[in-house]
C-alpha cells in the first residue's frame, strides 16, 4: 500500500485551516459542487494572475471568496472592470450575494502552487526541464525556502517512454506536523503529452504549543498588571479618603476649641 499522504490535508487542524468555511445540512451537496464550481471558473478566467489559493466562507445567506494572488493589479484590472465582472460570473454560480477579498503573495518564489505552475509554464514553452526546475530551486532558496523538493513526471524532454525526474535541495521534513512544508501541483500540456509537475516548499517550523503558550503568558502578564493597576487605585483612595477625615477632624476640634 502507498504510504503518501497531502501535505496540506495531513496538517488540518494543527498548523492549517480549511479552505472551505461554512455549515451545511441539506445544502451540503450543492455547496461543495458550487465551491468547485468557483475554484474553476476562477482558475480559469485569471490564469496568468498567478492566483495560489482560493478561500471560500459562507456566513448569512453572503459568499466571501479571497484570492491569494501574486499579481492583484491584474485581478481588479482597470478601475476595477475585471473584478466587478468576475463578481458578476460568480454571482450566477451562488445565486446569493457575493463579496471577493483579494490578498497580495508577498514573496511568490516561495509558494508552491506558483513554483509548479511556473515550470509547467516553462515546459509548455520548450524550455528544457532540468533548467526549468533547477532554476525556481535556486530562487526559492535564494528568496528565504529552508528546502525544496521538485519533481516531474511524464513523456520529458519528448521521450518514447514517460519517466520521472526529481531534484531536492536542503530539508523537507514530510511526516513533521508543525514543519510547514507547502505543496503545488500542476500539469503542463505539450505536444506530446501531459507533465506532471509536483512541489514541496519547506519554509521553517511552526511552533503552536510554543505560540499558545507565549499567548497565554502574556494574558496572565496583562491581567496581573491589571490587578495591580487597581490595588494601587484603591489604595491611593483610601489614602485620600483617611486625608479628607483627618482634615474633617482637625476642623472639628478647631471649632470646638474656638467655642
Amino acid at each position: 500500500m502507498g504510504q503518501k499522504v497531502h501535505p496540506y490535508g495531513f496538517r488540518i487542524g494543527y498548523i492549517r485551516g480549511w479552505k472551505s468555511r461554512w455549515y451545511a445540512k441539506k445544502e451540503y451537496a450543492n455547496y461543495i459542487s458550487e465551491d468547485i464550481k468557483i475554484r474553476e471558473l476562477v482558475k480559469k478566467r485569471l490564469q496568468q494572475a498567478g492566483v495560489s489559493s482560493i478561500d471560500i466562507e459562507r456566513s448569512g445567506g453572503k459568499v466571501r471568496v479571497k484570492l491569494f494572488t501574486a499579481r492583484p493589479g491584474l485581478v481588479i484590472g482597470r478601475r476595477g472592470a475585471e473584478i466587478d465582472s468576475l463578481r458578476d460570473a460568480l454571482s450566477s454560480i451562488v445565486k446569493s450575494e457575493v463579496a471577493i477579498d483579494i490578498k497580495e503573495i508577498k514573496v511568490p518564489q516561495i509558494d508552491a502552487q506558483l513554483a509548479a505552475e511556473n515550470i509547467a509554464g516553462q515546459l509548455e514553452r520548450r524550455v528544457s526541464f532540468r533548467r526549468a526546475m533547477k532554476k525556481t530551486m535556486q530562487l526559492a532558496l535564494a528568496k528565504g525556502a529552508q528546502g525544496i523538493k521538485v519533481r516531474c513526471r511524464g513523456r520529458l524532454g519528448g521521450a518514447e517512454i514517460a519517466r520521472k525526474e526529481g531534484y531536492r535541495e536542503g530539508k523537507v521534513p514530510l511526516v513533521t506536523l508543525r514543519s510547514d512544508v507547502d505543496y503545488g501541483f500542476a500539469e503542463a500540456h505539450t505536444t506530446y503529452g501531459s507533465i506532471g509537475v509536483k512541489v514541496w516548499i519547506y519554509k521553517g517550523d511552526i511552533l503552536v504549543k510554543k505560540a499558545a503558550k507565549e499567548e497565554r503568558e502574556a494574558r496572565e502578564k496583562e491581567l496581573k498588571e491589571a490587578e495591580k493597576k487597581a490595588k494601587r487605585q484603591s489604595k491611593k483612595k483610601e489614602e485620600a479618603s483617611l486625608e479628607a477625615d483627618i482634615a474633617e477632624a482637625d476642623v472639628q476640634t478647631k471649632t470646638e476649641e474656638k467655642e
